[in-house]
């Protein structure tokens, strides 16, 4: 680790008020084999993965070997983690790419939550131990073509035909949902919004990748339409009633994200100190100008913030004491503050920054998707203006 002197006082770059004196003794242990297990699985490969708009699908396997599907479930062959180790994961799998935690984050904190806060016991005992393997994959279809923000005038509906449930409708954006072997999908019923487990080879079920994308494009997102579903009466997940229930596993992913964006802006930042360190202009090192140590500054206040409010979040978490509301706090202010690291940090490089060779433009660009899905930057506003004000403010 790059070490920076002054007088007497020497810091660490990376952590800088030695923050590592407020994790545990196994956080930290599980942070450095995840790490290492980027170093050596995803950052050596990813520009090749992110030029060619690939998803490795040998990599499920892999992270389910790894203990990092179904992170915080306890049984069904997952790990029982806690949720600042769910957290600090997900840190070190987005220093290596944000697609790439995007896959956790769907098949983790989306797919197999749904199923373990909502599912039936028979449905758990089917679908989880094989997705903490990352032998089955799963999708979590809720946000449509028309519907974003607002998924509550969702179009998609469902309808018992004698024994059978058909669906009909459309969704968007939807990771993984090509390669998914079950869909957990969101529909309107005449008893209110509800959730359905269905196979991905059910007759009527097509999903079809979005391309070409200029953000995670080592991840996948799809179109789905549903032409005449049917499925059996215990498709449905018997736990949940109305949108409580979609939006209970989107709590789940933001806070992973509020993690995940920290990964990518300290890789972005240690890129630029790495780089300025080492480039000579004028006949020196530009790390030594003023200006760019302005910018490295910067770049350190706001990823230790961020942290302090990344584990204070997950401490709130365990504790069983967190606030959906409090989750949007993280999720903007950590995302907001990352993307402008990983854009800053890209100046540093000067024109090579451009290139693949150096990852923050990679990561400014990732996170303009991160920005906008699990809650827009505005949607966070709203929810945090409303626990401010107890005045809601969306319409």
């Amino acid at each position: 680790m790059t070490t920076q002197m002054t007088g007497e006082f020497t810091a660490p770059a990376a952590d800088y008020l030695s923050l590592d004196s407020l994790f545990s003794v196994e956080e930290l242990e599980l942070r450095d084999r995840v790490r290492k297990f980027v170093d050596a699985r995803i950052k050596p490969n990813i520009n090749a993965w992110y030029e060619a708009a690939h998803f490795p699908r040998e990599l499920p396997r892999e992270l389910g070997e790894q203990g990092l599907l179904g992170m915080t479930i306890t049984g069904y062959g997952c790990p029982g983690l806690s949720a600042v180790e769910k957290g600090i994961a997900m840190m070190e799998l987005e220093a290596g790419d944000s697609g790439l935690r995007t896959f956790v984050s769907v098949q983790d904190s989306l797919a197999m939550s749904a199923i373990h806060k909502f599912g039936s016991e028979a449905q758990k005992q089917r679908w989880l131990p094989g997705m903490a393997k990352g032998e089955l994959i799963g999708c979590f279809g809720l946000t449509e073509p028309t519907a974003g923000s607002d998924p509550s005038n969702m179009i998609t509906h469902a309808r018992l035909e004698g024994d059978e449930w058909v669906l009909n409708g459309a969704k968007r954006w939807i990771g993984l949902a090509s390669i998914a072997d079950v869909a957990i999908i969101w529909a309107k019923t005449d008893e209110g919004i509800r959730g359905f487990l269905v196979p991905t080879s059910t007759p009527g079920f097509t999903a079809t990748p979005i391309q070409p994308k200029l953000s995670m494009r080592a991840s996948i997102q799809c179109d789905i339409t549903l032409d005449d579903v049917r499925l059996a009466p215990d498709a449905v997940l018997p736990g949940v009633t109305g949108l409580k229930g979609p939006l209970s596993c989107l709590d789940e992913a933001r806070y992973g994200i509020l993690w995940g964006a920290l990964g990518a802006a300290r890789d972005s930042y240690e890129a630029a100190l790495t780089y300025t360190l080492q480039r000579e202009q004028f006949g020196r090192p530009i790390a030594g100008f003023q200006l760019t140590q302005e910018k490295l500054v910067a770049m350190v206040l706001e990823i230790q913030k961020g942290l302090l409010v990344a584990l204070h979040t997950g401490r709130m978490k365990d504790a069983g004491t967190l606030r959906p509301a409090q989750i949007s706090f993280g999720k903007l202010n950590n995302v907001r503050e990352a993307i402008a690291i990983c854009r800053e940090a890209r100046t540093m490089l000067g024109g090579n920054g451009i290139t693949l060779d150096y990852s923050p433009l990679r990561h400014a660009s990732n996170l303009e998707a991160v920005r906008t899905y699990e809650g827009t930057d505005e949607v966070h506003t709203l929810i945090m203006g409303r626990a401010i004000t107890d005045i809601p403010a969306f319409t």
